[in-house]
């Protein structure tokens, strides 16, 4: 009788709190059952601002599948502005991981952005203060993100640029400051061929998978919510370009997941 090859995954960037779990009956067990079932040993859920962090957190907090982010995303321009000691002070939460998402966004935003880069400042401090890695999230804003991350000292503390879009020579930026990539289902969509790319040359130590859930659901999933169940598609194309098993792959990401987030430790 052959044997099942169980794959162990993580989702390395989710938002649980904003995935519609009107199909499970309001009762996000079920959506981590489903999730365990595809093969996710654990999920980052990740925070984006401070009003709805006591929400996030008490949907999972005593989960041993689930760790958390505090933060404040780049995009919400109204948001209250902590400060890095508000912020370290919340990432003293047992299950929490990380700050962030935090970084830079000049797609969705223009004019002075001196506002948007102080925010990042401050996250960058609270990780400092906190000893826990960032989450960087960057669109169309290359040279400020890397400038301030070295301005700032973040390669003291380290983390991900998460759900990666940008180039190869960003990527070799941000990995010499000892971040990670990672990539999310956008890489499996058909016109994301210079992605492909830089996923084919990233070193396999420095990578991560997720799914930025509930969007950027990959293919064959794409235009549906997305859910951490299906980081396991995120994983099946890149080991395909790399021309490695899935299960493989799998194991690589898990393993640089739980090196980076130093406190989080693997379910029992």
């Amino acid at each position: 009788m052959a044997v099942a090859v169980v794959i162990m995954l993580v989702d390395s960037h989710c938002h649980l709190d904003l995935i519609d779990l009107a199909p499970y009956q309001g009762d996000i067990s079920q959506l981590l059952t489903q999730a365990h079932e595809a093969g996710v040993e654990s999920m980052l859920c990740v925070s984006i601002d401070l009003e709805s962090y006591p929400r996030m957190l008490g949907l999972v907090e005593g989960r041993r599948d689930v760790f958390v982010s505090v933060g404040v995303h780049p995009n919400d321009r109204d948001r209250h502005e902590p400060s890095p000691e508000a912020l370290a002070e919340l990432a003293a939460h047992p299950q929490n991981v990380a700050i962030g998402e935090t970084g830079l966004d000049y797609f969705r935003e223009d004019g002075d952005m001196r506002w948007q880069q102080e925010r990042f400042r401050c996250h960058i401090r609270a990780a400092k203060l906190a000893g826990k890695p960032l989450i960087i999230h960057t669109r169309e804003a290359r040279e400020d993100t890397i400038r301030i991350l070295k301005e700032e000292g973040a390669d003291e503390v380290g983390g991900v640029l998460h759900c990666f879009t940008e180039s190869w020579e960003m990527a070799q930026a941000g990995m010499a400051l000892g971040f990670y990539v990672s990539f999310s289902g956008i890489v499996t969509f058909k016109n994301a061929d210079e992605l492909r790319d830089v996923a084919r040359q990233v070193p396999l130590d420095r990578m991560l998978i997720e799914t930025d859930s509930p969007y950027l659901a990959p293919v064959p999933h794409r235009g549906k919510p997305n859910e951490p169940k299906y980081v396991g598609k995120v994983c099946e194309l890149i080991a395909e370009l790399r021309g490695i098993e899935p299960e493989e792959l799998a194991r690589i990401t898990r393993d640089n997941f739980y090196r980076l987030f130093a406190a989080a430790t693997p379910p029992a």
